[in-house]
């Protein structure tokens, strides 16, 4: 590569050959910033085209467009290919629009955090042909009023569940393999053994169903045992399904938290105020009568020996064997470790070996003293200490 280098002095361009590679480096330079620029733009448009592409559209769980495990997009993809009409809805409003449009509709319902009062769902159970639960709380299944009733959970070790019933979409489905709550109802199938609770519960006319798993629609479990059949058969009763999700839209005035002041008794207004005064009346008091905190610096020694017996004593009053025998065996296994340069990290076997080798006794009786033995009583831990301390003696004037 050429450049040209202009002599100032001369008045004249003289040309220049550069080493090959070398024009490339001095451009690169150059244009750093610039090139810099370009890639962090075509990085984050190259960003933004593959999360509006591939990217989670719902990333709720059981949401109807979530492919993610905790998802419900499959079982919704499924259904729409055998005719059901799904609509997902975010709102009370949207969904009671739906539900009034479409003629005979199944709502489904999945409202972890409460978000619904009562009169919602009695709302929504009236219009609604067919209301399918998803693991409901309390104040869920008390809303309702249909004779259900939670009945605690399935336990982490049950693998799968028998129908146990004779519900038509039960016995088509066979066994479910699912993790959740159950509840007890007019109808209930898949019941724990010895309990009358199962994970399916409806109503006499059918048109209330509980599901205590949401591991009977997720992405991840559908394919496990009937859980895909049971789901199916459940939301596909009708032609018309409402996939309905609560947010915090759906929440009324009346279900804000109560304030201090509609909790507290109505006396309290009366004697607060003057509970106040008192208190404040005896701070002066007291702070009048004791005056102002002096900060004095006392010099104070205390010796090891006073310490070492104020705590024994505190050892011996709370009958604390336990914790003054294994202070007694840490000091003196720290105190031979020492003497014999194990170490701070040296192990109890280690310190035992270098003592038995050292004064040439068995290293199974010195264990048995200084590892093994655990004094149950008062008169046996003063008996054990003077045997630690005759090993620990002999161990070090040797």
């Amino acid at each position: 590569m050429t450049t040209h280098v202009r002599d100032e002095a001369q008045g004249h361009t003289a040309t220049v050959e550069l080493p090959p590679g070398q024009g490339f480096k001095t451009w690169f330079r150059k244009h750093l910033a610039w090139i810099a620029i370009g890639a962090l733009l075509a990085g984050l448009v190259a960003f933004l085209a593959i999360s509006n592409v591939s990217g989670a559209k719902d990333p709720r769980p059981l949401s109807a467009h979530n492919p993610a495990p905790d998802g419900a997009m499959a079982v919704a993809e499924i259904l729409g290919r055998q005719g059901v009409s799904v609509t997902p809805t975010d709102t009370f409003g949207d969904t009671m629009e739906a539900v009034a449009n479409k003629n005979g509709a199944t709502v489904l319902l999945h409202d972890p955090r409460g978000f619904l009062d009562q009169t919602q769902l009695e709302d929504l159970m009236a219009g609604a042909d067919r209301v399918v639960l998803i693991k409901p709380r309390l104040k869920t299944i008390t809303a309702v009023n249909q004779g259900f009733r939670p009945g605690g959970v399935v336990p982490e070790a049950t693998k799968a569940i028998d129908p146990g019933c004779d519900q038509d979409d039960a016995r088509a489905a066979g066994r479910v393999s699912a993790q959740g709550s159950i509840y007890s109802g007019p109808v209930v199938c898949y019941a724990l053994p010895g309990n009358g609770s199962g994970v399916y519960a409806a109503s006499t006319d059918g048109r209330l169903i509980v599901l205590g798993s949401a591991e009977l629609l997720d992405n991840q479990h559908l394919a496990l045992e009937g859980n895909a059949a049971l789901a199916l058969r459940t939301l596909g009763a009708n032609a018309n399904l409402v996939w309905y999700l609560p947010g915090i839209e759906d929440l009324t005035v009346t279900d804000s938290a109560p304030t201090l002041n509609e909790l507290a008794p109505r006396w309290l207004a009366f004697t607060g105020p003057w509970l106040g005064l008192v208190v404040v009346l005896a701070i002066a008091w007291r702070g009048r009568r004791l005056g102002p905190l002096v900060f004095e610096p006392l010099p104070v020694v205390v010796k090891a020996a006073e310490t070492a017996e104020g705590r024994a004593r505190l050892y011996q009053d709370s009958r604390a064997v336990g914790r003054a025998a294994g202070n007694l065996r840490a000091g003196t296994l720290t105190r031979l470790a020492k003497h014999f340069s194990l170490g701070a990290d040296a192990t109890k076997d280690a310190i035992v070996d270098a003592c038995a080798q050292h004064m040439e006794r068995p290293a199974a009786d010195l264990r048995s003293v200084l590892i093994d033995f655990m004094p149950e009583n008062e008169g046996q831990l003063v008996q054990w200490a003077q045997k630690i301390e005759r090993i620990e003696q002999e161990a070090t004037t040797r």
